[in-house]
């Protein structure tokens, strides 16, 4: 079956004309012959939309009862009992009553297009998962009732209700919207001006960024790339070098001057890893280009114009911003097209903008030599480069007639190229230009002079000397590209090291810079930071200053990674400056660990304190009151009171002042408790001596307990009172709990070196997710009041069974019920 369609009115506030919207639809739709149904509408007591309603056809709400009332809800089973092709669904954001078939209604709608029948229905941009807390912040009033953003996206079709916040307050001081005594204070509150017009612009740019979205599948669709300007974005190409950041200050420029535009970061990485930026600058450019509200893009590939420019308009781009080359005249001679001159001429509609900065190249100068071996093989080169020549010109002179000058070519070719395998390109070269040289004064005729006879025994030394030169350059490339991939092999395996510590939560700043010390062979890593007296060392050991180490990096504005041991090439400080990254965002996450733990404490505090202050408000007023009642009665001058009358006044007054100073003590012993201030004095106790206690001070009536406790066991390390209290807190709560008939029961039974002391009743028990919850201060399970106490019964049990070295467990009733097991330390008997 076919899903249905979905459409939705969207608008920025109440009264904008949603409903309005989708009930001139609806008629249109029955003008066309289309079946249609009122699932639900709401009129909220409008008559332009009441009146709307006439001539459609509307199914009978559903009545459901909840907490003693009855609400109407729309009756989804005879929606789709009717056969409509058509359904029209108010408030898409609406709860439904708990009873209900769905929670919400969006999922009411999602069946009925399951079931391929058509939707109107209406939202507004407040109730947007999405928007909902910036609609807080402008209002000043939380929606409740939120629809998931992905819900309205999916919708056939989005239409705009709008309406000027000028007309909508008109409408709203004409009692169009709200009833008369309302229109003050809601055109004084949330219809303000500036409150309107800030929702309008949210639901218009949602609304644009739905409509981007469409446009851009249906340019993948259709297979379109050439650039629609229809919003400004701008992508900044980055290298990964230090001129980033003025880039990106300079495209967020642009940016800014028009409403909308998006900004968005490319790097583009070789595909063989071989020619990376620094992991650092990337890391801070990547900071700042999120902090200017745009998004951060990672790119592969070898065509760094190609890739760009494939990126850009993939994303529709309009502009596009990069550096000047930071490489030499001559870099940019031997080097071909950069990729500024590639992008210039292949990008056709897209504007790009080259940015000159403080690190562009412009100074004419020699490239370093650089060899892909070491010292070692390059001095063997060297000799090899002499030595060879001369021996094979030894062996090869008692042959000079029987081989022609090409063998004796090839052979001193030979050489060069065992010599550019051994040593590079620097002895390669010495090594053609001396085989060059002996070629000519031993094999070419005439010999012992550097004159050649023929012409073509010329171009036979120019050719080897080109084609020896040529081969010893391609060797000592392969060399350093071998080196080089072996390099960036092992910066891969550091890097993923690093990453994958990341990933695995692993962000202790010593295990980090335990595993720096290890990977760059230094003796001490330290990490400093600078404060307001100087330097300071955040973690590990070494260098207190910058100045004293052998290499330092920065890792931040006032953090510094210090390192001693030896200096480190330059080409090590690519791989060091992640590890200064990763060790900033170690200490940036120990850090804000810390302020979590700190405001997990507060906010603690500040639960038990909204607790506190929820739970004993009615525990507090109702004794208050009942005592001052009391005395007031027995005060008033012109009432005649009897002697009896008098004393059942001062016993009530006397139980409510006995009632809250429990209350208090109860509060006070908790607070001792979690402050560690309790005092306990511990002594041999004997239980069959406490128990009594503990059932007077409950005012229990004979056989309102059943009591099973051996006069034979033996007596307990604990405080008496304590223990008093809470064996008495144990058995109220079992006789809150306890069904008519079956009274508490409370036993004791002696095991090894501990006494185990239980108080079983029959009632609704608990499960086994909720037992530790019992034990939560100022709640009980259940509840919806504090009419009956602040719950602190079993949380003071349990801590006070715990300062006494005991425990306190709950366990289930067999046959049903709960049973609170007391454990307590035995004193051992006498020998």
């Amino acid at each position: 079956m076919p899903r249905g369609s979905l459409r939705i009115y969207l608008g920025a506030a109440p009264g904008v004309g949603k409903t309005y919207a989708m009930l001139g639809e609806a008629h249109r739709r029955i003008e066309r012959g289309t079946r249609v149904v009122v699932g639900i509408v709401e009129t909220h007591g409008r008559p332009h939309t009441a009146a709307m309603l006439d001539g459609l056809p509307t199914v009978p709400r559903r009545e459901v009862q909840h907490r003693g009332s009855t609400f109407e809800e729309m009756d989804l089973a005879a929606v789709l009992a009717a056969e409509p092709e058509l359904v029209l669904v108010d408030e898409l954001a609406h709860t439904n009553v708990p009873g209900s078939g769905h929670e919400k209604r969006w999922q009411d709608v999602e069946e009925l297009l399951a079931a391929g029948v058509d939707v109107l229905t209406t939202v507004n941009v407040q109730h947007l998962e999405s928007l909902n807390d910036v609609v807080a912040k402008i209002t000043g009033a939380v929606q409740r009732e939120t629809v998931p953003d992905a819900v309205v996206r999916r919708a056939d079709q989005v239409q705009l209700v709008d309406s000027t916040p000028e007309a909508l307050r008109r409408r709203m001081a004409h009692g169009n919207i709200y009833p008369p005594e309302r229109v003050d204070a809601a055109l004084s509150n949330y219809f303000r001006p500036s409150n309107v017009a800030a929702l309008r612009e949210l639901a218009l740019l949602w609304l644009a960024d739905e409509v981007d979205d469409g446009l851009q599948q249906q340019r993948t669709e259709l297979g379109v790339t050439q650039t629609w300007e229809t919003r400004e974005r701008i992508v900044v190409a980055l290298s990964g070098g230090p001129e980033g950041e003025t880039l990106l200050r300079r495209a967020a420029r642009i940016a800014s001057r028009t409403r909308g535009a998006e900004l968005l970061a490319v790097y583009v990485a070789r595909s063989d890893g071989l020619a990376a930026g620094s992991p650092a600058a990337l890391a801070r450019q990547r900071a700042l280009v999120e902090s200017l509200a745009g998004t951060y893009h990672v790119l592969v590939g070898d065509d760094v114009a190609h890739s760009l420019l494939q990126f850009a308009r993939a994303e529709n781009a309009t502009q596009l911003v990069l550096g000047t080359s930071r490489r030499s005249r001559l870099g940019q001679l031997l080097g071909g097209v950069g990729v500024s001159a590639a992008l210039l001429r292949r990008a056709d509609d897209i504007d790009v903008h080259v940015v000159t900065h403080e690190h562009t190249g412009g100074r004419l100068r020699l490239p370093r030599l650089t060899t892909g071996v070491d010292l070692r093989r390059r001095v063997w080169g060297l000799v090899l480069s002499v030595a060879l020549p001369a021996l094979l010109t030894l062996a090869l002179v008692p042959l000079r007639g029987s081989l022609n000058l090409t063998s004796d070519a090839l052979a001193y070719l030979l050489a060069v190229v065992g010599v550019a395998l051994v040593g590079g390109a620097v002895p390669a070269a010495v090594a053609a230009l001396l085989s060059t040289a002996l070629l000519n004064w031993e094999f070419t005729p005439p010999l012992h002079t550097f004159t050649i006879a023929e012409r073509n025994n010329v171009l036979a030394v120019l050719v080897f000397l080109v084609v020896g030169g040529a081969v010893s350059a391609v060797v000592d490339l392969a060399a350093r590209r071998t080196s080089q991939a072996a390099r960036a092999s092992a910066e891969a395996a550091t890097l993923s090291a690093v990453a994958g510590s990341v990933l695995r939560g692993e962000s202790a700043l010593p295990a980090l810079l335990d595993r720096l010390r290890d990977t760059f062979g230094m003796s001490a890593v330290a990490l400093l930071e600078r404060g307001e007296e100087g330097w300071g060392r955040v973690a590990g050991e070494g260098p207190e200053r910058p100045e004293d180490a052998d290499v330092s990096v920065p890792a931040g504005d006032r953090v510094v990674l210090a390192l001693r041991g030896r200096p480190l090439p330059a080409e090590d400080r690519r791989v060091l400056g992640a590890f200064a990254a990763q060790a900033a965002v170690a200490l940036e996450r120990e850090r804000l660990a810390a302020t979590a733990e700190q405001a997990e404490t507060v906010r603690e505090a500040d639960r038990v304190r909204t607790a506190l202050l929820a739970a004993v408000g009615h525990d507090l007023r109702t004794p208050l009151a009942a005592a001052k009642a009391a005395v007031a009665t027995l005060r008033a001058a012109d009432l005649e009171l009897d002697a009896a009358d008098e004393a059942e006044l001062l016993e009530s007054a006397e139980e409510s002042l006995d009632r809250l100073a429990r209350l208090v003590t109860g509060l006070l012993d908790l607070s001792r408790l979690q402050a560690g201030a309790l005092s306990v004095h511990l002594a041999d106790v004997a239980l069959d001596e406490v128990v009594p206690l503990a059932l007077d001070s409950l005012g229990a009536e004979p056989g309102a307990v059943s009591v099973d406790v051996p006069a034979t066991l033996p007596a307990v390390r604990a405080d008496g009172a304590l223990l008093e209290r809470v064996l008495a807190n144990l058995v109220s709560n079992a006789l809150r709990y306890a069904p008519a008939g079956s009274p508490p029961l409370l036993t004791a039974s002696a095991h090894a070196d501990r006494v185990e002391v239980r108080v079983v009743d029959r009632g609704p028990g608990v499960r086994a997710e909720d037992r530790e919850r019992i034990f939560a201060a100022f709640q009980r399970l259940g509840d919806t009041d504090n009419t009956t106490g602040v719950g602190l019964g079993l949380a003071l049990s349990r801590g006070l069974a715990e300062a006494m070295g005991g425990s306190l467990l709950p366990e289930d009733t067999p046959g049903g019920g709960l049973t609170m097991l007391l454990v307590l330390r035995a004193v051992p008997s006498a020998p």
